[in-house]
């Protein structure tokens, strides 16, 4: 068996597709540490204490923008928030400006969220700092899909031969793919379910099964990953009305109980509460949607300190 990889193969943290096995376990083991520091009473550590990050975000985020800041001051990081509607780029600014003049500030890492995909790499090969892709379009959120992979081995042990169903809106989901590509990774079994509108029609060339019955899906799983509809990304209607759509595809307490197996939900949130998922399922002891958002911010940790070790 090759030796655990102790530093991580890339520079930047793009996509999943980018980072191999060995970084995801060593992802993985960093984050298992954080995460004992976050349950200590001082839960700061002076980690990245030379390190300045900026927080660029192009899009709205609050869970993300906020799991990040909280992260990086836990690792003693200095921090930049900038947002872009107050910003330059409103007057028609370049991405690559924005950045080199916040660069010019001494700044050694950036997160940036941003509404097209691929500009996390466009960046990358443009600007002398290390990029964390915090979400690119509809393309890949890669910190999501770890701390989502984490929570599954927290919760079982291991990723390997565990059933993870994804429903909902797959089609407009950044979440879904870079889910996919970690846990195919990891050695999982992956189903995406939904409406034929909402599942790329490319999707099986990933490797994953196809489901449009919500009960079949949700019997053969041992986790359903619950996907947000994203209205704001849709700009045609690919379902009827979100009632109907909730009435084919929402996840309540009747149904949870008529499975013959006790499984796993989860949510990368916000959540549609009566839409995707109801209070009463979000809110039960089978769901760890609130154990991924502390997990998020031990992940984090990890990828921004393996990152941060790479410096010249």
């Amino acid at each position: 068996m090759a030796d655990k990889a102790q530093t991580l193969s890339t520079k930047h943290l793009l996509g999943i597709k980018d980072l191999t096995l060995g970084d995801i376990e060593l992802i993985f083991e960093t984050a298992d540490t954080f995460k004992d520091v976050l349950n200590r009473p001082i839960k700061k550590v002076p980690s990245l204490r030379d390190v300045t990050i900026a927080n660029i975000f192009f899009e709205n985020s609050t869970r993300t923008r906020l799991s990040f800041e909280l992260a990086q001051k836990r690792l003693s990081a200095d921090t930049i928030n900038f947002a872009a509607s107050s910003s330059s780029v409103s007057k028609g600014e370049t991405l690559i400006d924005t950045v080199n003049n916040i660069l010019s500030m001494k700044v050694d890492m950036v997160v940036m969220r941003h509404p097209y995909a691929g500009a996390g790499v466009f960046l990358s090969k443009h600007v002398n700092a290390q990029i964390v892709n915090a979400g690119d379009g509809a393309h890949e959120h890669p910190t999501q899909a770890l701390l989502d992979a984490f929570s599954i081995r927290e919760k079982f042990g291991e990723v390997g031969g565990k059933k993870i169903a994804i429903i909902g809106d797959v089609l407009h989901s950044r979440v879904a793919l870079s889910n996919i590509l970690c846990l195919k990774k990891l050695g999982a079994e992956v189903m995406v379910c939904g409406p034929s509108t909402l599942i790329p029609k490319y999707i099986q060339t990933l490797g994953v099964k196809v489901e449009h019955d919500l009960l079949k899906a949700l019997n053969w799983c041992d986790v359903a990953n619950m996907l947000r509809i994203q209205l704001e990304r849709q700009d045609i209607k690919y379902f009827p009305s979100l009632r109907e759509y909730s009435m084919m595809y929402g996840l309540n307490k009747k149904i949870l109980n008529s499975l013959d197996k006790e499984i796993i939900v989860m949510h990368p949130g916000p959540i549609n509460r009566g839409v995707e998922i109801t209070s009463d399922v979000a809110d039960s002891k089978q769901s760890i949607i609130l154990d991924q958002v502390e997990n998020g911010v031990a992940v984090r940790m990890a990828v921004l300190y393996l990152l941060a070790s790479q410096r010249n």
